[in-house]
């Protein structure tokens, strides 16, 4: 078998409007296997192709980015060694913008690139090259690949991180104190030239700042800056490429450095020496006045405690700082008083409470003025000699006598007099009173100790001069107790005896009290009073423990002879003076058995063993009273009830007579009310039938004719209708106004018979029999007296 070789060459132009690079080629080699065959199947038909060796190798061309010129740009050149220029070959490309950004031509194998490149958008092209039979469409070559490399040239500027950088140093720092690190970076090739070298320099900013070339790290360059001076540093920074040569591409940025507050300022204060004045009524805590050392730094490092380190009083005054505004504020610590010093004076120092030991070396952070301050004089209330009295009276003191004094004066040069006076608010009763003048208090009523211990009154001191300047002082009185009042039971004794109790038997302790006090304690004595010593029937003994008992006299007592006695016995104290009293024990004789318990006490009860008891009456008899109250509120409520109206419905109106309960002055009183004027006899409404019954005959009203407007009552109406309508008093409703006048007649005549006897003529009534069944009694009555007189 015949062997063959095929060689597919590439082939590199190199032109001045066409600039392209390619790597050198490799050695020819012919180390691959002598012969390599491929089947190709095809339907049933088998055709046996070989491969040749190549005689070549390549890998990769390089292009040129941002190509300007007006034709294509040209890369390089396939080609076939089985080309024989016949224009059998058809040369194939694809791979990374093949047909975009490179072409190729099918018949001579000449690849260009259509646009222009930039390395930093792609900087590496992937593509694949193929020579075809034109006829048979088969390719005579295997499909190679190559490598197109975008060559960088320095077409961008070093960009840095951020627009502004925003840096700060503290003041007074040591020169290259580190302040901030900038960053360039470069869009460029670092491994093909210097075109992404960048350096770093300063345009702006010395000699206060330096930049290191290579890092970027801004330093301060001088030694202490003050920020109190000036505060604000903008400083440009340059970033060029190609290290910095000529022709490199540059960007620039601003930083901001500000330098921050060190303690390196002491405060100090503006004049050496304040004054201030405050009225001696000043109360304590109230401020005087207000005082400021400044200080140059801001913030914790200005801040100031302030202190009174030396003064004539320092007890009297003092200062706190006002943490907003770094104030020392004087305040009055104790009442001051302009009669007893007027002038002060004190040193107060101010202190910085944030000290840096590095500036100590400036001198000391604090710093002192002198503080004066006037007491001036003020019209100030009387002063009591104490602030509170207490006085001691005894409750049988006789009326408007002392009990004791109150004292104060005017404390102002003046010493204007004063007048005293009770608050009557602490004095209801009017029980003490005082001398205006020199403030002695008496009483003015009785005391009683056993109604009241103490008295808590206030006592007013006002100037004359000016009553408004006063001051109170409180004064406890307390009532001391005199023995007036006697011992008596400390309850009421009701106790029995049995009837077939023996003598000497103890039916009854007694135990008394006192309403008076006793230093040395109640001692009292029991006995029976005078009247009852012969006689009677029981007897006292006194336990000398402020109790006695009460012992029968005699055998045997008879409840149907005596059932109740009284027994009358003294009372007395030891006290001086002595205080007695008589007090009664009731004693009922009952029924007992022979234990000695009470059975009966009532000698009904041997007739009536099954009365009621006293709880039972009682409680009858509340239900007795309970039921009257009830009947009695009862009655009330139903006279209470409104009355029925005269007119129950509207729609019900027969036989209902009004009663008005009105007379006239008669037929000879000319000045008769005069009814025509409230009402208007036109204003009958014609043909106006009753609803509750049904018409028998129509019948036409008769109409009066109207009087003559009387001006007198209408006048008297109209005077009246004003009256009510301004009377402040009258009802917020509709309400009947009666004005109690009669007039002078009436629209409805006379309906007096006696009148009708002095009539000249007869009158005739026939018109009764037209009114309906209702008026028919009436109409046969007229009607037949006229009918009498004509026969």
């Amino acid at each position: 078998m015949m062997i063959t070789h095929h060689c597919f060459w590439l082939l590199l132009w190199v032109g001045q409007p066409h600039q392209s690079f390619s790597s050198p080629l490799s050695k020819r080699t012919r180390g691959f296997p002598e012969k390599e065959k491929v089947l190709e199947l095809s339907g049933t038909n088998r055709k046996e192709f070989t491969r040749s060796k190549r005689s070549w190798m390549w890998n990769q061309f390089f292009l040129l980015e941002e190509y300007t010129g007006s034709d294509y740009q040209y890369v390089g050149k396939l080609h076939s060694d089985q080309d024989r220029g016949d224009g059998s070959l058809k040369y194939i490309l694809s791979g990374d913008g093949a047909g975009d950004l490179f072409i190729i031509n099918e018949n001579t194998g000449d690849i260009q690139a259509t646009k222009r490149l930039d390395r930093e958008e792609k900087p590496v092209y992937i593509l694949r090259a193929q020579a075809i039979n034109r006829r048979t469409g088969r390719p005579v070559e295997p499909e190679s690949e190559f490598i197109i490399k975008i060559h960088d040239i320095n077409d961008n500027e070093p960009m840095f991180t951020k627009d502004v950088y925003n840096a700060s140093v503290p003041e007074m720092s040591d020169v290259g104190t580190f302040v901030v690190q900038v960053t360039a970076t470069d869009a460029d090739d670092p491994t093909y030239g210097n075109s992404a070298k960048v350096v770093y320099s300063i345009l702006q900013g010395q000699p206060y700042f330096s930049v290191e070339s290579e890092s970027g790290i801004i330093k301060t360059a001088l030694l202490n800056m003050d920020r109190e001076n000036r505060e604000q540093y903008q400083v440009v920074i340059q970033a060029k490429d190609m290290g910095g040569q000529m022709g490199g591409l540059s960007g620039t940025t601003t930083v901001n450095i500000t330098l921050t507050d060190v303690n390196d300022n002491p405060p100090r204060f503006p004049q050496s020496t304040y004054q201030f004045k405050t009225p001696e009524s000043a109360p304590p805590e109230s401020p005087i006045g207000r005082i400021k050392a400044n200080d140059a730094d801001v913030g914790e490092n200005a801040e100031i405690e302030y202190s009174i380190t030396e003064g004539d009083a320092s007890d009297m005054f003092g200062v706190i700082t006002d943490k907003d505004t770094q104030e020392g504020i004087i305040t009055v610590k104790k009442a001051l008083d302009f009669e007893k010093k007027k002038l002060y004076t004190l040193k107060v120092e101010a202190t910085n409470t944030h000290v840096d030991p590095r500036f100590l070396y400036l001198g000391p952070f604090k710093d002192s003025t002198t503080v004066r301050i006037l007491v001036e004089d003020v019209d100030e209330p009387p002063v009591f000699s104490r602030p509170a009295y207490i006085l001691e009276v005894k409750e049988d003191v006789p009326t408007n006598s002392i009990i004791g004094t109150v004292t104060a004066q005017d404390p102002d040069v003046a010493k204007n007099p004063v007048k005293y006076s009770v608050d009557r608010h602490t004095d209801m009763d009017r029980v003490f009173n005082i001398n205006s003048g020199n403030g002695s208090i008496f009483t003015s009523k009785p005391l009683d100790r056993e109604t009241s211990l103490w008295h808590n009154i206030t006592v007013i001191a006002a100037e004359i001069n000016n009553p408004k300047q006063s001051s109170r002082v409180p004064v406890f009185i307390k009532v001391l107790d005199v023995n007036d009042n006697a011992p008596e039971f400390a309850i009421f004794y009701e106790t029995f005896v049995c009837e077939n109790a023996k003598a000497e038997q103890l039916i009854q302790t007694l135990s008394a009290v006192d309403k008076d006090d006793s230093f040395s304690g109640h001692q009292f004595s029991f006995s029976l009073a005078p009247e009852a010593t012969s006689g009677s029937n029981f007897t006292i003994q006194d336990n000398r423990d402020n109790t006695a008992g009460i012992f029968t006299r005699k055998n045997r007592y008879n409840r149907h002879e005596m059932s109740t006695y009284l027994l009358p016995v003294v009372i007395s104290d030891s006290d001086y003076p002595v205080q007695s009293s008589t007090e009664t024990v009731t004693i009922r004789v009952c029924a007992c058995d022979h234990r000695g318990k009470m059975q009966s006490c009532n000698a009904e009860a041997l007739i009536h063993p099954t009365g009621l008891s006293t709880g039972a009456l009682i409680a009858i008899l509340l239900c007795i009273i309970i039921l009257l109250v009830t009947v009695m509120l009862f009655a009330a409520l139903k006279r209470q009830r409104k009355k029925e109206p005269l007119i129950i419905s509207k729609e019900d109106i027969r036989d209902n007579i009004v009663s008005y309960n009105d007379e006239g002055g008669g037929e000879e009183d000319t000045q008769a009310f005069d009814i025509g004027t409230l009402r208007n006899p036109e204003a009958i409404e014609d043909n106006k039938l009753r609803r509750d019954i049904v018409p028998e005959a129509l019948f036409m009203p008769r109409r009066t004719p109207g009087v003559q407007d009387n001006t007198d009552v209408r006048d008297f109406i109209n005077q009246r209708l004003k009256e009510n309508d301004t009377d402040p008093t009258t009802p917020p409703y509709d309400s009947l106004a009666t004005y109690a006048y009669e007039g002078n007649g009436s629209v409805a005549e006379s309906l007096s018979s006696l009148e009708s006897v002095t009539t000249d003529g007869d009158q005739d009534y026939d018109y009764l029999s037209d009114w309906g069944p209702r008026f028919k009694k009436l109409a046969d009555m007229y009607g037949s007296v006229d009918s009498d007189k004509d026969s």
